[in-house]
């Protein structure tokens, strides 16, 4: 059975919306990053899963909602919780790591591929099923990454791990049965530890070790910096709650094609606003990547006794 069929028109419309809220999100956060440029990228990450916690948690806290933190006892929902947390702390962390280390167009491509992944999980764990035309939107994506890989001689290991990891927490965000915020909560206590760690141990030839002092340079940092770093649970927090929302009411197939707007964004302002280089080989492979999308756009229009996604 066609997983979009059964879907109604209301569900469909309202996950779209949540979805192009997260992606728009998403595709301007480069700019949020490379105002922290100055911090370490695994500070960064330790700020950014420490403070969206702490976020949720409030939120959570104050609509008296105490069930997620008792959901680590389900010998099925709480190691399913804590491998969704331990992947999007990997995905929020190379990202970073590329952005701001001149990587944005590599990171745009990452989430490029990342539909291609979410329609092999729809195909192979939902069942879900595709139109002749997405089909052919599908085989024009994975020539692009092809092509890619070929011209610049070695796999765009940054843009796989980015895609990868991102389809994965997907396919989670889609098994694990608690609402969005909940979930949010529950993953980034599940990262808790890891961003503790990150904070304060120092990884060195010796082996880990707690260091307060590697800190001590954060207060050298300018005021405005300073004062961005909480805001590291908003960035975070906001738009994956928006997207939870919209992995629930879609097909992962149609969750990965919405989600074209966050790279094109982040190619933009790779190319555009942070002067990254785009060698010519690049043209065939994003070409190949933008008619995919044209094409699925062009899919979903055709779709009969759909309205069209706003």
């Amino acid at each position: 059975m066609d997983t979009e069929k059964t879907m109604s028109k209301p569900s469909f419309g309202t996950g779209v919306c949540f979805a192009v809220l997260a992606y728009s999100a998403w595709g301007v956060l480069p700019l949020f990053w490379k105002a922290l440029a100055a911090l370490s990228p695994v500070h960064i990450l330790a700020f950014r899963i420490l403070c969206s916690l702490l976020l949720v948690a409030l939120v959570l806290l104050i609509r008296r909602q105490r069930s997620w933190l008792a959901v680590f006892r389900d010998p099925k929902t709480g190691p399913l919780l804590v491998l969704s947390g331990l992947t999007v702390s990997f995905n929020w962390g190379l990202y970073i790591w590329a952005v701001n280390r001149g990587h944005t167009v590599e990171a745009s491509l990452g989430y490029y591929i990342n539909p291609m992944v979410s329609i092999v999980l729809g195909l192979g764990v939902f069942k879900e099923k595709l139109r002749p035309l997405q089909w052919v939107a599908f085989g024009f994506a994975v020539l692009g990454v092809l092509i890619l890989g070929v011209l610049s001689g070695k796999p765009p290991w940054i843009s796989l791990g980015l895609g990868i990891s991102f389809g994965l927490y997907g396919l989670l965000k889609k098994t694990i049965p608690l609402s969005a915020l909940e979930s949010l909560g529950a993953e980034t206590l599940a990262a808790a530890p890891l961003g503790l760690a990150l904070l304060f141990v120092r990884f060195d030839v010796a082996g880990p070790r707690l260091d307060g002092q590697s800190l001590g340079y954060l207060a050298a940092l300018p005021l405005l910096t300073r004062m961005l770093l909480p805001l590291c649970g908003a960035v975070t927090s906001l738009p994956l709650y928006c997207f939870a929302r919209g992995a629930r009411l879609l097909p992962l197939s149609a969750l990965g094609f919405i989600q074209f707007i966050s790279p094109t964004f982040q190619f933009i302002l790779g190319v555009f606003v942070f002067g990254e280089s785009f060698p010519v080989r690049n043209y065939g492979a994003f070409g190949c990547i933008w008619i995919a999308a044209v094409l699925y756009i062009i899919s979903l229009k055709l779709a009969p006794g759909r309205k069209k996604p706003v």
